[in-house]
């Protein structure tokens, strides 16, 4: 695809993120917790999530008709041989059901197996994130960089607790006692998206978190690695977006950061 598509592309997925964000902040001031469904142990959906990624759907359809579709809810499952667009329509439905003002829209489109557009709106604060493969990463027209923090000592990590499949919890809480004792502290912001984001715009300089799926992280990796930060799996490979683990940090901290991890987790 061409550079000048590609930015053209960049800036629709923009307005339907924006668009979907604002019907979604507008349904938050009387949403009923009645109207929560369960797609299994912990798994949360509302019609919400499923009208937003409908909206999102139709939208992208006519943006870009030869484009398949990974979503989260199911709308839209046609996959195409080159061009799919990866959804979150509504990435930290928990927040938002209780009413905790962290979550956001994320999409991204794959050529293949690569990430080369991502778009994350955090929508109660307005701040629109985004980046196409090899144009940096921005927010708000701003350009944004990774922290320069040098080492886990002066940084502030975020993570996602697990909420099903507690095989590797104890891997887990061995990983957060140890970053406990040797960084700034730990943040559980509960929308995976926005974690990514925050690492991009240097606010954090580093994330992880396992079982996780595409459409969680897909548009926030690209955004990370734009912004000059790195990506990858726990074993320190490239499977990060359908692998279901992800390390993400601002480069400088990940040797010390992977190695703390890979002590604990291939033990």
């Amino acid at each position: 695809m061409k550079e000048l598509e590609l930015k053209r592309l960049l800036e629709q997925t923009q307005e339907v993120a924006k668009s979907v964000g604002a019907f979604i902040r507008k349904e938050r001031q009387h949403f009923d917790v009645k109207n929560v469904e369960h797609k299994g142990f912990n798994d949360l959906v509302s019609y919400v999530d499923k009208e937003a990624e409908r909206q999102i759907v139709e939208r992208l359809s006519e943006i870009f008709p030869e484009a398949g579709f990974i979503t989260e809810e199911g709308t839209n499952t046609t996959r195409a041989e080159k061009y799919n667009w990866v959804i979150d329509p509504l990435d930290g439905t928990t927040n938002f059901i209780h009413g905790l003002p962290i979550f956001s829209v994320s999409i991204a489109l794959m050529d293949r197996d690569e990430v080369i557009l991502g778009v994350v709106y955090e929508i109660n604060l307005h701040e629109c994130f985004y980046a196409i493969k090899g144009g940096g990463a921005f927010c708000n027209e701003t350009s944004i960089r990774v922290s320069s923090a040098p080492d886990l000592g002066a940084s502030l990590i975020a993570t996602g607790f697990p909420y099903y499949n507690f095989e590797l919890i104890d891997k887990y809480l061995a990983t957060l006692k140890s970053l406990m004792q040797c960084t700034h502290g730990l943040r559980r912001f509960g929308s995976a998206a926005v974690d990514l984001a925050y690492v991009a715009a240097g606010r954090i300089e580093g994330f992880f978190e396992y079982n996780l799926n595409s459409y969680d992280v897909a548009a926030g990796a690209l955004i990370v690695q734009e912004a000059g930060g790195k990506v990858t799996d726990f074993s320190g490979g490239k499977d990060y977006i359908f692998g279901r683990e992800i390390l993400a940090t601002n480069s400088k901290i990940h040797e010390e950061f992977f190695a703390e991890l890979n002590r604990i987790w291939s033990a």
